[in-house]
């Protein structure tokens, strides 16, 4: 079971101590943060398992705003998200993209989330495995590798799949690639042990709920309840 906490634009390095030192996961899950970038190097010293929210695929170059794999290795950072939905949405990252950084941060020695998943409008139209067979389909199995099945209509909307809708969108994931994976989309306490009790959930990518200690530890030991 992994529980990733993505802060987003949230945390900077005096808050990401102070979380540091009130949190304490609980034993048999394994808890991650990806603070901002600016908040990488307090993480890491804080002891915190620590990953970057995007990393580009060049080890370096004249990429202004871009932080390469050998560069957050060089901090002590563990590993990368990819392909979240707000950076497909928002700042144009296409697939090949996606599968270029993942591949490069794979190839570095880091760990990689790569994120997956339908908008509304799409699973409204009937297209939710077209467009997760495209998206998984650039992503090549490495033991280093989860992916994160991010439902977009369900990201900071109060809107959750159900966890019989969860399981269907996992199995499917998996059946296109041997790799675990984890359900991201406005996970929350009063629903994380419902989503982990899934046979192919393997663990939750937690947005707005990662950024309070008492929800974050509140779904982390939901998270190791489930397959204890």
């Amino acid at each position: 079971m992994l529980i990733a906490g993505n802060w987003k634009m949230f945390k900077g390095p005096a808050a990401t101590r102070a979380f540091a030192a009130a949190f304490e996961p609980p034993a048999g899950v394994e808890v991650v943060v990806a603070p901002p970038f600016v908040s990488l190097a307090a993480a890491v010293e804080s002891g915190l398992t620590t990953f970057a929210q995007n990393v580009h695929w060049e080890p370096e170059g004249a990429y202004t705003g871009e932080i390469s794999a050998p560069m957050l290795l060089g901090l002590g950072v563990a590993g990368s998200l990819v392909g979240h939905s707000e950076r497909r949405q928002y700042f144009g990252e296409s697939d090949e993209g996606v599968a270029r950084r993942a591949k490069a941060a794979l190839a570095a020695g880091l760990r990689v989330i790569a994120c997956v998943g339908e908008t509304l409008a799409e699973r409204e139209a009937g297209k939710t495995e077209q467009v997760l067979r495209r998206q998984v389909s650039v992503l090549e199995p490495n033991e280093r590798l989860v992916v994160a099945y991010e439902p977009v209509w369900a990201i900071g909307t109060g809107l959750t799949a159900t966890p019989e809708t969860a399981q269907e969108a996992h199995a499917f994931v998996k059946s296109l690639l041997d790799a675990p994976v984890i359900y991201g989309g406005s996970v929350k306490p009063d629903n994380a042990a419902a989503l982990m009790a899934q046979p192919d959930v393997d663990g939750a990518l937690v947005g707005g709920a990662s950024l309070d200690i008492e929800s974050f530890a509140s779904i982390c030991t939901a998270a190791a309840r489930s397959h204890s």
